[in-house]
């Protein structure tokens, strides 16, 4: 998360080093974040667990009935009410007292914990003690009023999702991969029998690693808008495929999200290939993502290597390889502050 966060970090930088880079034995993180994020208390306001309740079980049982496993502990109450509501075994007012008394007991004193440390800003403050809820903080308003705030809950889903897909396969992360289709934009793994299985849309689960940038400018871009949707670009040209680069091309590693104007606009990038700094913002944009954890992290591992050293030849070498055939190189010039 060091890495991450940048000089003068946003609150969004906090945020999204919370969902983005802990470690998860449980998805109980994402549904608070998302429940915080539907519920939007004000700054200040003390929120009841019952009042939390609803929406954190909603959440919850919604992704058991997508992916059944949860978390990597080899039982939960809380996750077998949620199950048995699921079934129609229990009636509503059962799951939301049965999620007040078990669905919080650890998940609010981990949500500000990032690489065994306390995040320095907090968007919560355990009141449970006193006032059987949490007190939200100014910080928290501030971040649902900030530009990136419509993009939030889409990288929550995006990063639960793909955490799902790691528990489910239940191999070693050496063997988690997720693929791109680059028809449906959408990233996708392969279950125990080799059938296809779409994990998130592609957009979502780059953003919060290019802070809601566009890869190149740094203009905000909005991945909740469908008229405003950012592309999703290969930072080496897509037709170095038909060049004898093969399927390489199209991994993880070499998709970033670019606003319509450098992708494809009057001073576009097209197929040009991007200058030597953009390699380098690249190498960082990748590293970000190792930085979390599985499948992505060892999506990129495997595809660009096990070692800082090997990732950054990795890419040096396939930049000069590339250079040869594509010959014109690009940059764009900067909407935005640079924040990686």
């Amino acid at each position: 998360m060091t890495d991450f966060i940048t000089r003068a970090p946003t609150l969004e930088d906090y945020w999204r080093g919370i969902v983005l880079l802990g470690r998860n034995v449980a998805s109980y993180k994402f549904a608070l974040a998302k429940t915080l994020l539907e519920v939007n208390p004000e700054g200040g306001q003390l929120i009841s667990l019952e009042e939390l309740s609803p929406v954190f079980a909603k959440h919850i049982c919604h992704h058991l009935k997508n992916a059944d496993k949860q978390n990597t502990a080899s039982s939960s109450k809380f996750l077998t009410t949620c199950r048995q509501f699921n079934n129609d075994e229990i009636g509503s007012q059962q799951l939301v007292d049965h999620t007040s008394k078990l669905g919080f007991v650890n998940v609010i004193d981990a949500f500000h914990i990032v690489n065994n440390g306390e995040t320095p800003v907090r968007f919560f403050v355990d009141e449970r003690k006193t006032g059987k809820g949490i007190r939200v903080t100014d910080e928290f308003n501030l971040l649902m009023n900030s530009v990136q705030a419509a993009n939030l809950p889409r990288e929550v889903e995006a990063r639960w999702r793909l955490i799902e897909a790691a528990w489910a396969l239940g191999v070693s992360k050496s063997l988690v991969s997720v693929e791109f289709d680059s028809e449906d934009e959408l990233l996708y793994r392969f279950d125990r029998k080799l059938r296809r299985k779409a994990v998130t849309s592609s957009r979502d689960a780059l953003n919060g690693y290019q802070r809601g940038k566009c890869f190149y400018c740094f203009d905000d871009i909005n991945i909740d808008d469908p008229a405003l949707l950012p592309d999703v670009d290969h930072f080496f040209a897509h037709k170095l495929k038909q060049r004898g680069f093969g399927q390489v091309v199209d991994g993880v590693w070499n998709l970033v999200l670019a606003c319509k104007d450098c992708n494809r606009g009057v001073k576009g990038k097209f197929e040009k290939i991007p200058t030597k700094s953009l390699l380098l913002r690249l190498n960082t944009r990748n590293e970000y993502l190792i930085s979390s954890h599985h499948p992505l992290r060892e999506t990129l591992i495997q595809q660009t290597g096990r070692s800082l050293r090997e990732r950054r030849s990795f890419l040096e070498n396939f930049y000069e390889n590339a250079w040869k055939i594509l010959l014109h190189t690009w940059e764009s010039e900067l909407k935005g502050t640079p924040s990686f």
